[in-house]
């Protein structure tokens, strides 16, 4: 699973947010836009509005999001290890 965070300097829902994904190990990549104009430009284009924190999932956009509605979303990916996967694989477990 592919994580890209994009945020905005000073954005208190971002720092929700990557405070978050510390405390739970979650891989990600975070991409602030403020003064980068392609990551902005990127944040446009995949999600048709320019408000942070917006995630996007292996493709998947949820645009203008905070701490709380992003764990119900981080549940409804399989992120636990599966007989499949290596622990190296887990990115979290959300209880």
């Amino acid at each position: 699973m592919n994580i890209i965070l994009y945020t905005k300097t000073g954005c208190p829902w971002c720092k929700e947010v990557l405070n978050f994904f510390a405390e739970k190990g979650i891989k990600f990549e975070e991409r602030e836009v403020t003064g980068n104009k392609n990551y902005y430009d990127e944040l446009v284009a995949k999600s048709g509005q320019d408000k942070t924190p917006t995630m996007d999932i292996d493709g998947e956009i949820y645009a203008d999001t905070d701490r709380e509605a992003i764990e119900k979303i981080l549940n409804l990916y399989p992120l636990a290890s599966t007989p499949e996967s290596s622990p190296k694989d887990t990115v979290c477990q959300l209880q």
